[in-house]
């Protein structure tokens, strides 16, 4: 039983085997936001059972995506401050990994890695084998497999035939005890299983559709299914708020539980999260959309032979098996290559894409999930604390929910909107840090010009950054348009030569101190009038020279980024380039 029964105890337990995913986010969001709701405890658990694929490095980067969300747990593993991502959440919180006192307490709730519990699951196997309620399996995978083929030859769905049960039981403990490769089977009763969930109702479950699944594997690590419920138990977890996808595990969890003799959770599982096409959202999209390019531009063997991942086999291999997976670096390169943007699927994809994470946690609340009417009407814009005070299960909903692109990039645009100058420059400075580090190389006068003529004209950090690679060219690399030369330079007898001749020699009278947005504002104006030109004709010939193209941020903004020695030495070059010497 739960140590109180007004205590509420909400967990997410995720898998160490990649970056979390954007529906785990949304589990954690859920259950976190129902824990605050109740004055609760939030617990994380590291499921890292599976010692093929689970790794360290993925448990550190799944709290320190959850972390940057704002998503902070009373109850788990610490996260040590150097593995914390920059420019997380805006929001007070309590540090991650330190447990809120709540009195007396008699719930097991550590280590936080299954791994680190073994003798706890060790002692439950041992009780529902001593009652006859679990038993050793002696079979091999090659004769498991032969025997669901022969199931499907003969159009039937497999299911275990409890041969080992025709073991005496004294001889299949020997045999294991004397180490005999083994797993152990739960029993599964005659009994049907009745799951009472919040969301979906009752779901029946006849035994015929449970066989006698494993619950200790060879290795000698718990399954998924037997590890989660005697955790779920010692940890004291009284509500289990998780996706539909796991919906038709619960009844194998119910049934253990009743067998255990433990507490058994309020359960709740939640819509699906499907992409534009209507299709699950899944790492898989990422690679199928890289697949299907280079099917497209008839790429017949690896492009980069030489990166981990890429090599010729490894991707002939990925080529022929579609079930196959690239490695997140070896995609993230070969799309690089083939100028492919790939969907974000992880919290750490739209991240590196410069989305904001209280934007994220904000949308992906409304994926199944919507505020009540006492709330306000048609609210959609919230954050953390308003999720805290109005989550309920009631308010979950039972079809599948959409992950709308176009409406995320608009929540984005509009929260870096709702950011002041300093404020922007303070976030998409930690963003670079991470992401393009090269901007940073402006210094702090420069990078503050530049993101206060960014801010109101980007949707996103990645966006800013894209706006801003003018200035992280070397300024003898940029490469002039072609058609923007003839139209901005050339054309009228050379007209916009001339401007970049005249303005050359205001900047270059100039000190490094007066070269400053405002200046350089009240320079172009003042040659605009002298001249009766309009700003336009006196701004393209300059975003020509300086950028190579006719777009830029506002044209003081991007003189003053560039500094004064980038741009007398971009214009000289720009007028030397396009035919017309320089004359000092």
């Amino acid at each position: 039983m739960p140590p109180s029964k007004d205590l509420i105890v909400t967990r997410f337990a995720p898998s160490p085997t990649g970056h979390l995913h954007i529906g785990g986010a949304r589990s954690a969001l859920f259950c976190w936001a129902f824990a605050r709701r109740h004055s609760g405890v939030f617990l994380l658990r590291i499921e890292d059972t599976d010692q093929a694929r689970s790794s360290e490095a993925s448990a550190r980067g799944i709290m320190a995506d959850l972390a940057w969300l704002g998503i902070d747990w009373d109850e788990g593993p610490t996260l040590a401050p150097e593995h914390r991502v920059r420019g997380g959440a805006p929001v007070a919180g309590e540090t991650p990994g330190n447990a809120r006192s709540i009195g007396a307490d008699p719930r097991h709730v550590g280590p936080f890695f299954q791994s680190q519990r073994m003798g706890l699951y060790d002692e439950a196997l041992a009780r529902l084998i001593e009652q006859g309620k679990a038993y050793y399996a002696f079979e091999t995978p090659a004769e498991l497999d032969a025997k669901r083929k022969a199931a499907t030859a003969a159009g039937k769905q497999y299911r275990y035939d409890r041969a080992s049960l025709e073991i005496p039981a004294a001889e299949r403990n020997a045999r294991a005890k004397g180490g005999e490769p083994c797993v152990v089977r739960f029993l599964t009763p005659d009994d049907p299983v009745t799951v009472v969930d919040e969301v979906l109702g009752e779901v029946k479950v006849t035994h015929e559709e449970l066989d006698d699944f494993v619950i200790r594997k060879a290795d000698g690590f718990p399954t998924y299914h037997f590890g989660v419920v005697v955790d779920d138990e010692l940890m004291g977890v009284t509500h289990v708020l998780r996706g539909q996808e796991h919906l038709y595990n619960t009844p194998k969890h119910v049934a253990l539980q009743k067998a255990l003799g433990y507490y058994t959770p309020a359960y709740a599982h939640m819509p699906l999260i499907f992409n534009e096409q209507g299709a699950k959202m899944s790492k898989r999209e990422r690679d199928k959309l890289a697949r299907t390019t280079v099917k497209q531009q008839n790429i017949a063997e690896s492009p980069l032979p030489n990166v981990p991942g890429l090599d010729t086999a490894t991707f002939a291999a990925w080529m022929k098996d579609t079930a196959k997976q690239l490695e997140t670096n070896a995609l993230e390169s070969l799309a690089a290559h083939l100028k492919l943007t790939l969907p974000e699927v992880s919290v750490d994809d739209f991240r590196r894409a410069g989305f904001l994470p209280e934007v994220i946690t904000n949308f992906i609340a409304l994926l199944g999930w919507s505020p009540p009417a006492e709330a306000g009407e048609n609210v959609e814009k919230f954050d953390l604390p308003f999720l805290a005070k109005w989550f309920d299960l009631s308010r979950i909903g039972k079809t599948n929910a959409k992950f709308d692109r176009k409406k995320l990039l608009a929540f984005n645009t509009d929260g870096i909107t709702a950011l002041d100058d300093g404020k922007f420059a303070c976030r998409w400075w930690a963003w670079c840090e991470d992401n393009a580090p090269g901007i940073l190389k402006l210094g702090d006068a420069r990078f503050m010009t530049l993101a206060a003529a960014i801010r109101p004209r980007c949707k996103t950090f990645l966006d800013a950054a894209e706006q801003a690679g003018f200035a992280m060219i070397a300024d003898d690399a940029v490469m002039f348009d072609a058609k923007a030369a003839e139209k901005n330079l050339k054309a009228d007898n050379g007209a916009g030569l001339m401007v970049l001749r005249d303005l050359r020699a205001k900047f270059a009278a100039l000190s490094d101190a007066e070269f400053t947005a405002p200046n350089l504002h009240g320079i172009l104006e003042a040659y605009a009038a002298e001249k009766s030109l309009g700003l336009g004709k006196i701004a393209q010939p300059l975003r020509v020279a300086l950028t190579g193209s006719t777009v830029s941020p506002p044209i003081d903004a991007t003189l003053a980024a560039l500094g004064k020695t980038s741009v007398i030495a971009r214009i000289d070059r720009c007028v030397q380039k396009t035919g017309a010497a320089h004359t000092a």
